[in-house]
């Protein structure tokens, strides 16, 4: 559905590119998660890719079309639904779902049978004739997303969609895009939210710096960068004397109150153990076994979560 080739893009009047040489390819029919920290390069990714920023320098292919030489072919087969509200707060749900509609060119006669197709999918139904504006922010999440839907893509692009909502649409929103990809739907999902993606995609990407660290299924992702680690959360933050001391005998990465511990031939769990006992480390609570998408995200991009 997307291929990318060493694509890159910089704004204007900045020395670091926002897109620095990326390769990303995407099967049609699958639900993509694009993680990175806050200014890594996904909204400038996306924006990309449904054509409201111009690359000059690498290839992009949406649905075999070329994004340079058949923009519109392109474009035609894709919906972006950006993390910030678009549409018009005066109006009803139903008098934006039919504005958006004829901007889209539709047919007079498609646009009541598209508006009825979205607000089922999104649970409108019963708000059609609401002000937008006196709607929570989670049906307001899912009109962005009806907006989205109406010209049925087979692309969509969904910038942060649950952001600041209550769990309860959350959870609906997480529903209906399930249902949507698997009617076919091609889906690049980006979220700050781990269990999310964790739940709902089927691939993996991490973004950092403008390039793609990784991509892969959760399952790969996780096997490829298992190592045997202990995960120790400790009552109070290390001591210079403690760390000196560790650092005698073990490999580790230390957090505010949480040390990554490598467990190798030479030094085993007790080992590890009896280190820690000897610099009278407090601990509260030791993990062992496979690491989480988070901790797999934490070790390529070596970034807080929400930076």
């Amino acid at each position: 559905m997307i291929s990318v080739d060493n694509l890159t893009f910089s704004y204007p009047r900045t020395t670091a590119p926002a897109l620095s040489g990326i390769r990303l390819n995407v099967a049609r029919g699958s639900l993509l998660g694009l993680l990175g920290p806050n200014g890594a390069g996904k909204t400038t990714l996306l924006s990309i890719l449904c054509g409201l920023l111009a690359y000059r320098h690498g290839s992009v292919r949406i649905a075999g079309a070329d994004l340079t030489r058949q923009r519109a072919d392109a474009q035609a087969a894709i919906a972006l639904v950006p993390q910030d509200y678009a549409f018009y707060p005066t109006l009803s749900v139903r008098e934006n779902l039919r504005f958006f509609a004829r901007m889209q060119r539709l047919d007079a006669a498609e646009i009541d049978a598209r508006v009825a197709e979205v607000t089922a999918t999104t649970g409108l139904v019963e708000r059609l004739d609401e002000r937008v504006d006196r709607l929570s922010g989670g049906l307001k999440r899912r009109l962005n997303m009806a907006i989205g839907l109406l010209n049925r893509p087979q692309l969509l692009l969904l910038d942060e969609p649950t952001v600041g909502i209550d769990p309860h649409s959350r959870r609906f929103i997480l529903e209906a895009i399930r249902a949507i990809n698997r009617a076919g739907t091609t889906v690049i999902y980006t979220s700050h939210y781990m269990e999310e993606v964790e739940s709902l995609c089927d691939d993996i990407a991490i973004i950092d710096a403008g390039k793609v660290l990784v991509q892969g299924s959760l399952e790969t992702l996780l096997r490829a960068g298992e190592q045997s680690r202990l995960i120790v959360d400790i009552r109070a933050a290390l001591t210079q004397e403690q760390r000196d001391g560790l650092e005698r005998t073990l490999r580790f990465a230390e957090q505010p109150h949480c040390l990554s511990i490598e467990i190798n031939a030479a030094v085993g769990i007790l080992g590890v153990l009896q280190a820690l006992d000897r610099q009278r480390v407090q601990i509260s609570r030791i993990q062992y076994g496979t690491r989480n998408l988070e901790e797999l995200f934490l070790n390529f991009t070596n970034h807080s979560l929400r930076d």
